[in-house]
């Protein structure tokens, strides 16, 4: 079974944009590229789309690559230009250093408006490199959401096994 990105991580950036991936991440993305092996440095993607969009979301290389094989299986047309734009134009192949981190580069930094900390948010197959503030203000959006269905909505009964199995 696949590992997942979870949990959510704040982590420093430094004056130079270097960032740790964590640790929990960093195994995802290991078994996430299939040219990685133990002593090899991990690649991944970052898709840091529109300006509408206010995060940066990771891929593992495995995962990229399925995106863009439904993207190529796409008609041409709108659709398949703007999800070429997002995930391949918009995006930026890296690899993990040797202590763990990446750079995120000043467009980066300036298209989040990150000073000092970031939060890594995992969603399952992908993670989301956000501001802690715009972080804050979407987990506040998610949870009035939650609360506006009821006190007694369970969540789990969106799933197709909702026992979680």
């Amino acid at each position: 079974m696949a590992r997942r990105f979870r949990n959510e991580i704040v982590q420093k950036v430094d004056g130079k944009g270097r960032v740790s991936i964590p640790a929990p991440f960093r195994r995802v993305l290991e078994q996430g590229d299939p040219d990685w092996t133990e002593g090899l440095r991990p690649e991944l993607v970052l898709v840091y789309g529109t300006a509408a969009q206010n995060y940066i979301e990771g891929y593992t290389v495995i995962a990229m690559d399925a995106i863009e094989d439904a993207i190529e299986a796409l008609p041409y047309g709108d659709d398949r230009e703007e999800m070429e734009m997002n995930y391949s134009t918009k995006s930026l192949p890296m690899n993990i250093d040797d202590t763990g981190r990446i750079i995120l580069s000043p467009m980066l930094i300036e298209k989040l408006g990150l000073d000092g900390e970031a939060v890594f948010a995992g969603t399952g197959k992908t993670f989301r490199i956000w501001e802690p503030k715009a972080y804050a203000e979407f987990v506040a959006a998610r949870e009035a959401a939650m609360k506006a269905r009821g006190d007694g909505f369970d969540l789990r009964r969106v799933l197709n096994k909702p026992d979680g199995a």
